[in-house]
């Protein structure tokens, strides 16, 4: 199969485009940048994503926009896509688009209605929060003396667990709205927060608090989780483990402490 993966170069796309190369499929990368392996296109302006969608089989959506351009982004491919005859769209969205009012969750919302309504064969894959963003969320706040963390539970997953499953999709015939797609573990924020403290050799006192506004409501309700869809295989404490500073955090702080 042909397959083309738009954000290609990104922390989704790349395990995606490892795994379908290995699979042996025929693989095109778009990305903004010139470079080695890479159909140059962008998004934004439309250009070059003709030629990047001509005479492809499939395509795999892993590019986004964190400033509401999703649909945008969205519409591009799919008006190539068209002029193409129609491949098959694999989209990744998040689990709880539909529950948790923010922005950005409402741009995903969008471009899933939009896919939809587009006369094109298409699969939708939502999956909870990647660990790299949980890790994020936590690292800055590590800093601090004390670390604040709201009352609400995380279901991290790895982007390579995610990657393996929009493979199958991509490879297999067009499904609609799949079923959502989950870490292994649901954890509460206090403790994902001490495991980013210890695994960066700190010493921190976590404090979990009460956040107002919907959307926290909504997160403490759940609304962001697939308790029924732990499907991940990479835990958040594996993850953490892999990092390249892991193992150096971990003997600065046995060698303060005189080990």
């Amino acid at each position: 199969m042909r397959i083309l993966v738009t954000g290609g170069t990104g922390q989704l796309g790349r395990p995606v485009v490892e795994r379908l190369r290995a699979a042996g499929e025929e693989v095109r990368v778009l990305s903004r940048q010139a470079g080695p392996d890479v159909v140059p296109g962008d998004l934004r302006t439309g250009r070059g994503i003709d030629s990047a969608v001509a005479g492809v089989d499939v395509v795999v959506h892993c590019a986004t926009d964190f400033f509401g351009r999703e649909t945008d982004f969205a519409r591009t491919l799919v008006e190539a896509a068209r002029w193409a005859g129609g491949p098959h769209l694999v989209y990744v969205s998040i689990v709880g688009v539909d529950r948790v009012p923010l922005g950005y969750y409402r741009a995903k919302l969008e471009t899933e209605e939009f896919l939809a309504a587009s006369g094109l064969p298409y699969t939708i894959q939502r999956a909870t929060q990647f660990h790299a963003l949980v890790r994020t969320l936590f690292a800055g706040a590590a800093r601090l003396p004390v670390v604040p963390v709201p009352r609400v539970s995380f279901q991290p997953v790895d982007v390579r667990d995610v990657a393996g499953r929009l493979v199958d999709l991509a490879l297999g015939d067009p499904a609609g709205r799949v079923p959502d797609f989950g870490g292994p573990e649901i954890l509460a924020a206090a403790e994902l927060a001490q495991a980013v403290v210890e695994a960066s050799g700190r010493r921190r006192r976590i404090v979990p608090v009460s956040v107002p506004g919907e959307a926290f409501r909504a997160y403490t309700g759940g609304g962001h989780l697939a308790p029924d869809h732990l499907d991940g295989k990479i835990t958040f404490a594996q993850y953490l483990a892999e990092q390249p500073d892991a193992g150096v955090l971990r003997c600065r702080k046995r060698h303060s402490a005189g080990t």
